[in-house]
Order: C-alpha cells, then structure tokens, then sequence
C-alpha cells in the first residue's frame, strides 16, 4: 500500500511528465532547456522514499506502540519549535522542509557569523521510556556538529541523552579532510547525562564510513533500567541508569565543541545540509513502572 506521500508524488510525477513531453516538443522546434530542468525537477522529488513499515528498526515491532512519527510533509508549528527555549529565534533562514526532507544547513547570519539551529518538541512532546530514532544524512565541514538528543530542564537539573552527536571537524577518529579540504564525518557519540557536567555514559563510536554521503538510522531504546543505543541497528552502547524525567525531542546543527570553529572550508548553504528523513518515537506495548 502507498503512502500518502507516495500517491502524492506519483500524482506530480505524471504531471511533470507530461510537462517534459511538451517541454520536448518545444526544445526541438526552439532549442529551449525545459526538458533537462524538468528531469531535474523529478529527480529530487523522488530521490527520498519513505518507508511503508513504521517499526523501529531491527526490532521486534510487536513490542511496539508508535507514538510520535514526522515525515516531514511540511514544517509542523504545533509540533515543533525552531530555536531553544533560552533563545530566540534567529531570523536569517537556515532550514526549509522540502520532498519529504528537514534540512539544516551552515549559514552567517547578518553579522556574518554562523549560528546555531534547534528543532524542539519542547512543550509539545515528551515521553518517558521508548524507542527513539531517526534517519539522517550529516553535513560536511569544520565546526559543523549536528546532533539528536533527548531532553528536559525541570527546576535545575538538565538530564540529557544524547543519541546522536558528530563533529566532522574534529581530529581522526571523528572525521577526514577530503581532496578538496573540507571535513567529512566518520565518527559521532553518544552520551547519558544525569544532570549538566555529570556524564555516567558514553562512547566515540567510529562508524568507519563517511556518514555525509548516505542516510543512517541513530536510536536508543530507553528502558526503566537503562539505556542501549544502535547505529543502523546494530548495539554500540549499554549505559546502566535510571532515568524518569519526560524527555522532549531535539534536532539541531550548531557550530564548535570538538568540531573546532567553522571557517572558509565550511560549505555553506542547502546543498550541505543536515538532511532529517523521519523522527519517530514509540512506547513499550507492555506498561512499564516508573522508578
């Protein structure tokens, strides 16, 4: 069975078609360049199918209840925010959904600096306990460092797990310097904060690919006992801790930390983008205790 995004494309993909045909028609006659900017068209419409099955990957799905699930159809304000809580949102455009995509990208702001971006569900949607993932395709360049992460700031504390977080600036493991010297990811870490400055968790997990050139699915199956992180589905972590705070979802490109400040080798612009295929969330069919 289609999805609704499929049907949509397929209802535009005739369309353009026929426009290619006529488009054809009309080169011959007049030597015009239609054809080959509709071909274009098409190509990035269709180049991101979605997935029909909606179980977490590489698990059971009968364990299962989706509970959160963004295909990005188009930029949902009563589900996201576009900047954290202590901030404001910084007006110089640095993100569009488009063919099913949400895309992050480097860009300086008026001040000619480059600046953070955060996607939230805070105040939105949080949820204790579940499988978390995402599907995504990282970008290039020195200072960039996306991430996907569990959060929550209750009073004081600010208990974090962060599920996905790269630094392809950073010295070997964490990336490499192409032929054209800009820096490409390999590497990202996941991490269990209790509370800021107090890590009981964590792993440099070297992926031995270039995660810039083709999606990946980053998850955590967050359990009452702890915590077991996966990259494409396989185990890279086992964390031990007891962790009960409903946790929002995050999704953001900032600049520095380990990834060194970005510079004139940092590509800007959407064609270097932090490219989110899906966000989904799920709950345990069986009912877990809180501690």
């Amino acid at each position: 069975m289609h999805t609704r995004k499929h049907l949509r494309h397929a209802v535009l993909l005739g369309a353009f078609l026929a426009l290619a045909s006529s488009a054809g028609c009309e080169e011959s006659s007049a030597g015009g360049d239609a054809p080959a900017t509709v071909t274009n068209v098409v190509k990035k419409m269709v180049k991101s199918p979605k997935r029909v099955d909606k179980s977490p990957y590489g698990q059971n799905g009968d364990d299962y209840v989706l509970t959160f699930s963004e295909e990005f159809d188009g930029f949902d304000t009563n589900r996201w925010n576009d900047h954290i809580w202590y901030e404001t949102s910084n007006p110089t455009k640095n993100y569009h959904v488009e063919y099913g995509l949400l895309k992050i990208w480097p860009q300086r702001d008026a001040s000619g600096k480059f600046f953070n971006r955060t996607i939230d569900t805070d105040g939105k949607f949080e949820q204790t306990y579940g499988y978390f993932e995402i599907e995504a395709k990282l970008p290039r360049g020195k200072g960039t460092w996306p991430a996907f992460w569990l959060f929550a700031h209750p009073g004081k504390r600010r208990p974090e797990i962060d599920i996905m977080e790269a630094y392809p600036g950073g010295v070997d493991p964490w990336g490499f310097v192409d032929d054209s010297g800009v820096a490409r990811p390999r590497a990202y870490a996941v991490t269990v904060w209790r509370d800021e400055g107090t890590s009981i968790g964590a792993r440099q997990f070297d992926t031995g690919v270039d995660l810039s050139t083709r999606f990946h699915k980053y998850a955590v199956k967050w359990e009452p006992h702890g915590h077991t992180f996966y990259f494409d589905g396989k185990k890279v972590l086992e964390v031990a801790e007891r962790m009960s705070d409903p946790m929002y979802l995050m999704v953001d490109l900032w600049f520095g930390s380990a990834s060194g400040d970005p510079d004139e080798t940092t590509p800007e612009g959407k064609h270097n983008s932090f490219e989110v295929n899906y966000v989904r969330a799920w709950q345990f069919k069986h009912r877990v205790e809180r501690d």
